[in-house]
C-alpha cells in the first residue's frame, strides 16, 4: 500500500490550508485529515475523533499506511486559559500519542510550537533561538514542555521530528480559533463589514506575526529538507514581520479601506505583555534557507482581497 500523510487538527486555520498544498504537491489521495468536527465540505478520508485517543490514532496510522504526520491539533492560548486542564490533556497527551506512534512505524513528525514558549523573562527584542523560556499561559507551558519532548524522542528513539515556533498566523480562510493574535484577523472582517473595530489588544502592542502562505511554505520547507541540516530538534525560531494593532489599521486604511479603530484590551493583553516584539531567525535561514515573502502591505493587500472573495461568496 501506498504510504500517505496524515493531518491532525486538519480543518483549523493551518491545517485547512495545509490540507490543498499537500494535495497539490503529492496528489488528491496522500493526504488523510484526522480531526474532531467534521468538514461538510471536505472530500477525501476523514477520521472523525479526539487526538487523545490512542487507539484511534494507532487504528489510523495502520490502515492507511501513514509515514508522515503533520500534528496540529490543540487548543490555544486564549481558550487554554479558560479551561487549562483541557489544553494540558489535548496538547501534551495528542503530542505523546502521535511520537508514540511515530516511533513505533518509523514516521516522520511536524509539530508545531509557538512565541507562546515565550515568558515575561525572556528579551522583547529579536528574541534569540536559545533563550529563557519561562511562559505565563498553560498554553505556552505546553509548548515548552512539548519542545523538549520532540527533542527527547529524536535523541532517545531516533524519531525524526520537526518544529517550527509560529508566530501569530494571518488568514482569512477560517475564521479565528481563539488566539491572542487573532485580532489581526478580525480586523480585516470588520474593517470591510463595519468600517470599525474594537481592539483587544491596546494600539502599541507589537508582535511577531506571518502571512498564512508564508507559514505553509516554512513548514513544507523544512519537512522537506535533508535532515543533516535540521540542527534544532526542539523548534526552530520563525519570522516574518512585526507591528502593533495601531501600524496594521493605518496600514489598511492606507490600502483604501476606511476604519476607525477603538481599544478596549481584555485577559489577553497580559497574554501579548508576556510574549517577544520581534523574532532572531537567523538558524532557520541559515540551516534550510528559510525566507519569508511577505511584508506587512503585501499581507494587507492580500488579506482585503480574500475577505472581500468571501463576503461576496456568502452575499
Amino acid at each position: 500500500m501506498k504510504s500517505k500523510i496524515l493531518i491532525t487538527g486538519a480543518f483549523g486555520q493551518i491545517g485547512s490550508e495545509l490540507i490543498v498544498t499537500l494535495r497539490e504537491k503529492y496528489g488528491k489521495d496522500s493526504v488523510v485529515v484526522f480531526d474532531k468536527k467534521p468538514n461538510p465540505e471536505f472530500e477525501g478520508v476523514a477520521v472523525i475523533g479526539d487526538i487523545t485517543d490512542a487507539e484511534l490514532l494507532r487504528k489510523t496510522v495502520q490502515t492507511h499506511n501513514i509515514k508522515t504526520i503533520y500534528h496540529l491539533a490543540s487548543l490555544l492560548s486564549a481558550v487554554g486559559e479558560n479551561n487549562p486542564e483541557l489544553a494540558w490533556k489535548v496538547n501534551m497527551d495528542g503530542l505523546r500519542n502521535v511520537l508514540e506512534m511515530a516511533r513505533e512505524y518509523g514516521i516522520k513528525v511536524f509539530w508545531p510550537s509557538s512565541i507562546a514558549a515565550f515568558g515575561p523573562t525572556t528579551p522583547k527584542d529579536h528574541t534569540p533561538q536559545q533563550t529563557i523560556l519561562e511562559p505565563s499561559t498553560m498554553y505556552g507551558v505546553t509548548k515548552v514542555a512539548g519542545e523538549l519532548l520532540c527533542q527527547y524522542y529524536f535523541t532517545k528513539f531516533g524519531v525524526d521530528v520537526r518544529s517550527l515556533r509560529y508566530p501569530g498566523i494571518i488568514s482569512w480562510k477560517t475564521l479565528p480559533g481563539g488566539g491572542t493574535t487573532d485580532y489581526a484577523v478580525e480586523i480585516f472582517w470588520k474593517a470591510l463589514e463595519d468600517g470599525a473595530y474594537t481592539c483587544f489588544l491596546k494600539k502599541n502592542t507589537a508582535l511577531p506575526m506571518m502571512y498564512i502562505d508564508d507559514a505553509i511554505r516554512a513548514t513544507v520547507d523544512i519537512m522537506e529538507a535533508d535532515p543533516k541540516k535540521i540542527s534544532i530538534r526542539t523548534s526552530y525560531n520563525l519570522s516574518a514581520v512585526s507591528f502593533t494593532p495601531e501600524e496594521l489599521a493605518e496600514a489598511i486604511k492606507k490600502a483604501g479601506v476606511p476604519l476607525k479603530m477603538k481599544y478596549s484590551p481584555d485577559f489577553r493583553q497580559k497574554i501579548a505583555d508576556s510574549w517577544p516584539r520581534s523574532i532572531d531567525d537567523k538558524r532557520a535561514r541559515k540551516d534550510w534557507k528559510w525566507k519569508h515573502e511577505f511584508n506587512l502591505a503585501k499581507m494587507v493587500k492580500a488579506m482585503i482581497q480574500g475577505v472581500r472573495e468571501m463576503q461576496s461568496a456568502k452575499s
